[in-house]
């Protein structure tokens, strides 16, 4: 089970190529609109956010692609695993959000997934597409951190 605790958290997945792939900034958290199966494989410490996004769609925001693989004990009653999900925004937020990414470009990301006295959560950040020489900034500022913690631990 993939856990680990932020105050009263309990984190499920992280979203670590978003990281890579955007620059993130204006976090904030919403509600999962989940049936029962999938609230139970989510405790389980089984979720995917690999490829997801969020859209907002006719005044309401969606997750689109998070993947949440079908728990096992359920029976034929059980949930698509990639299916849009309705997350649950204050109109401000929305409407902040679709401003941002209307105006200016931005991408609606999720970037973890936790529970938060016991209602599941997502965390969502707008992103900004990076470009190829970005990334490659990032590798090698992670390569020289690597490299300092190797020399100040005698490994050279």
């Amino acid at each position: 089970m993939a856990e680990e605790k932020f105050s009263d958290e309990i984190l499920i997945a992280t979203n670590r190529k978003a990281r890579f792939n955007y620059f993130l900034s204006e976090f904030t958290e919403a509600g999962i609109e989940l049936v029962g199966s999938e609230i139970k494989s989510l405790r389980t410490g089984h979720c995917s956010l690999d490829d997801s996004y969020v859209i907002i769609k006719g005044g309401e925001a969606f997750i689109l692609n998070m993947n949440i693989p079908v728990f096992q004990a359920n029976g034929i009653f059980s949930h698509e695993p990639t299916r849009t999900r309705k997350l649950l925004l204050h109109k401000s937020q929305l409407i902040k959000f679709a401003d941002a990414v209307n105006r200016e470009g931005y991408t609606m990301i999720p970037s973890r997934v936790y529970i938060k006295r016991g209602l599941a959560k997502v965390q969502i950040a707008l992103g900004k597409g990076k470009k190829n020489w970005d990334k490659r900034e990032t590798i090698k500022k992670r390569e020289d951190s690597i490299n300092m913690a190797k020399a100040q631990k005698g490994h050279y």
